[in-house]
């Protein structure tokens, strides 16, 4: 038998600690809580901060831990925020897309990275990128809602405006279906402009004094969300106008007051918190390993001066 001399056996000695390590960690696993990242078109929005609030809670019942970060409006600043999540290893995203067709790109990277992407309120309507499952207001039905509370603003005929936003997948949707309920419900009502202010309040202001100017017997204002909605009141009053209807779409506390005092007739009235909730409840079931659906939809309702009171 073979006999080991002093230094042989030390070295042996040295060796055997490593050893046991590496037997030890042959796999590594993910320490902590499960980690989503969610980049929010424009945070100053109430219902996006309504919207966060939601998710915020629903999250705590389940221990992940969500970092949120506005995009401020701004397609390229929203693929940076991707892909600072993607470097970060982030267990799932959460988008709510500015531009719809420009944040293909974003999701692949994210898909190309192995990390589960959700979409919010917005839908990718890029022919790019894999989207797990989509939680939305069901717009069709709100924008209806809206179609409906101005047929009887206008007593089913006259000219309306559209204060639009068209390059987004749910205000599209809200549009339709605005359209579709006056084509059913009063179609002496017709649409005489349909103008593209972004949802954005100054904007839609100056929109709508363009569009003031230009058809002096408008009966009515469809705005796409209340920023839009309440643009449009704020251009009526300074034309000194009296008489035209103004419906809105989400009820937000400030569209609330305008919908109690008189200045706009209603909203469509989507509910934030909960699309916040019902988006991390999906998360939750697929990091559980469950299917899926691919969509789903919070219903939508109106709000008028008799909830008001």
């Amino acid at each position: 038998m073979k006999k080991f001399g002093p230094a042989a056996l030390a070295a042996i000695a040295l060796l055997l600690p490593a050893c046991s390590s590496n037997s030890s960690s042959t796999t590594t696993t993910k320490a902590g809580p499960k980690t989503i990242g969610v980049s929010i078109q424009d945070l100053e929005a109430q219902f996006y901060q309504q919207m966060e609030a939601g998710m915020k809670s629903e999250a705590a019942k389940f221990g992940y831990k969500v970092t949120f970060v506005d995009a401020s409006r701004d397609s390229a600043r929203q693929q940076s925020q991707v892909e600072d999540f993607i470097s970060r290893k982030v267990d799932a995203i959460i988008l709510t897309p500015y531009d719809s067709q420009a944040i293909g790109s974003a999701i692949v990277e994210a898909n190309n990275a192995n990390i589960p992407v959700f979409t919010a309120d917005i839908a990718n309507a890029s022919k790019q990128g894999t989207v797990v499952s989509h939680v939305a207001s069901n717009n069709v039905q709100g924008g209806q809602q809206a179609g409906m509370l101005m047929c009887a603003a206008v007593h089913n005929a006259g000219s309306v405006a559209i204060i639009d936003e068209p390059e987004v997948t749910s205000v599209q949707d809200r549009v339709r279906g605005f359209r579709m309920a006056l084509q059913q419900h009063c179609p002496n009502v017709k649409v005489v402009a349909d103008v593209d202010s972004g949802g954005t309040r100054t904007k839609a202001n100056a929109d709508t004094g363009d569009v003031l100017q230009r058809y002096k017997d408008l009966k009515g204002i469809f705005g796409i969300n209340d920023d839009s909605a309440l643009g449009a009141v704020a251009a009526i009053q300074a034309a000194g106008l009296k008489g035209i209807a103004v419906v809105g779409y989400d009820a937000s506390p400030e569209a609330r007051a305008a919908i109690k005092n008189g200045s706009m007739v209603g909203d469509a009235i989507q509910h934030p918190d909960v699309i916040g909730a019902k988006t991390i409840d999906v998360i939750h079931d697929y990091f559980s390993g469950k299917t899926v659906p691919a969509r789903i939809d919070v219903p939508v309702g109106t709000y008028t001066k008799a909830n008001a009171q």
